[in-house]
């Protein structure tokens, strides 16, 4: 999952939150130069990932783009959760969107001074083009699709993602739906048991 699904499965706690969103940006025992809290986020980072990676209908979903993107067919798939995430009613309405976007922005300003030096330099322009609210717009995803590339070392284009994100809309659509419930069950008991600890 994306930074909105990531963001979202955070449960409004702070120090989760910011574990969570670094995560790909802190490679392994470098987790342990952060506070007990950022490290439990990064944790359920990365067993949110494991699962979303193993589900049945990322799987499914991973099928729409692996003829032309093979490897980052599951990077791309991210990004389309997030946009589905993002237009779920029974998740965020237009408004409750936009004040949990600022929600989270505030709280990763509140945490700017532990944040990787590559992360903070991409908030301001994540802040600034409202990342988290944008991917309700099929032109977010466009962008997103374009930013994946970007990151990569050998993809070259972006075009067809989105050409095929949109030819398979429902497709993709009914992945997520076939997922989501899963996700909440899981992310809920991983961050439970997490606060346990």
């Amino acid at each position: 999952m994306n930074y909105l699904a990531h963001a979202y499965f955070s449960f409004s706690d702070p120090g989760i939150l910011t574990g969570n969103m670094i995560s790909d940006y802190v490679k392994g025992k470098k987790r342990y130069d952060y506070a007990p809290e950022i490290q439990k986020g990064i944790i359920l980072h990365r067993a949110i990932d494991r699962f979303t990676d193993e589900h049945k209908a990322t799987k499914n979903a991973k099928e729409v783009f692996r003829p032309a993107y093979r490897l980052y067919s599951g990077a791309l798939v991210d990004v389309i959760y997030d946009h589905f995430l993002a237009t779920d009613n029974k998740v965020f309405s237009d408004d409750g969107l936009k004040i949990f976007a600022e929600a989270v922005y505030s709280m990763l300003d509140n945490n700017f001074s532990v944040l990787p030096e590559k992360f903070q330099k991409m908030l301001p322009w994540m802040k600034q083009q409202n990342w988290l609210y944008n991917y309700r717009f099929r032109w977010g995803i466009e962008k997103s699709l374009g930013g994946v590339v970007r990151r990569s070392a050998y993809l070259t284009e972006s075009e067809t993602a989105y050409r095929l994100f949109n030819e398979n809309y429902t497709t993709l659509g009914a992945c997520y739906e076939s997922f989501i419930d899963d996700m909440k069950i899981f992310a809920r008991g991983e961050y439970e048991i997490l606060c346990q600890v």
